[in-house]
């Protein structure tokens, strides 16, 4: 343990690590005290009570894995990019699961968890202005994150050794055929493509006022969503 780390930094490597080893129940005041050098007293002073440390830590996990994303470089076909997105989303959830069931049992999503939700409609919404969204960027994302977690969830519900891994990769091609669409937004494409790509495009118009540009995205969403693969 370095001993230049603040006692709030030690407490917290402390957590994850015991989280990584042996989930929740593996996190005590004894094991914290042995490995993070510091006297319970400063537990309590820094994090409240064993919930407020979960939860940090849990927080924690997330925030690193989202600031790794910043370096990662991204596949060109915007599609891809989401194949990619949900294979990192798989892998963090199966190598941090303590801190993903703490994080996903809070009532109200974490900064972190906000963040990386971001970084998915970033990633939706290039699919939209490449023309290739089948849905508006609201339900793809809300596909993508329901799916995507019900996968973890099942997954890491059982043991190591017992995981159908294969679970995961056809959720996800199921649910990117669910939301995206290989025709163009012009021509012989859907009418939900065409709507989902306007409205992707439409804030780079100066063409329209704010209300006229709010109106507009109101109404493609609509046309996005009825029109839809799933209303068909």
């Amino acid at each position: 343990m370095n001993g230049a780390a603040s006692p709030h930094e030690r407490i917290l490597t402390a957590v994850l690590d015991l989280l990584r080893e042996g989930g929740a129940p593996s996190v005590s005041t004894r094991a914290i005290i042995s490995r993070a050098g510091v006297q319970a007293p400063a537990i309590y002073r820094l994090f409240g009570d064993k919930d407020g440390l979960l939860d940090a830590a849990a927080e924690r996990a997330f925030a690193d894995w989202v600031a790794g994303k910043s370096s990662t470089t991204l596949p060109d076909d915007p599609v891809e990019a989401l194949r990619a997105g949900w294979d990192d989303t798989v892998r963090f959830g199966l190598d941090q699961p303590a801190a993903y069931r703490i994080a996903d049992a809070r009532p109200h999503d974490g900064p972190s968890v906000v963040s990386g939700r971001a970084l998915l409609r970033e990633k939706v919404s290039r699919v939209a202005a490449a023309g290739r969204l089948a849905v508006s960027v609201e339900r793809a994302v809300a596909l993508m994150h329901a799916t995507a977690r019900g996968v973890i969830l099942s997954l890491i519900d059982v043991s190591p050794d017992e995981r159908d891994l294969g679970l995961s990769d056809l959720a996800r091609e199921s649910t990117i055929a669910a939301i995206t669409t290989d025709a163009p937004a012009t021509g012989d494409g859907s009418l939900a493509a065409a709507a989902t790509t306007l409205r992707a495009l439409a804030p780079l118009s100066r063409a329209l006022e704010p209300a006229e540009r709010q109106l507009l995205d109101v109404w493609l969403a609509r046309i996005a969503d009825a029109e839809g693969p799933t209303q068909r």
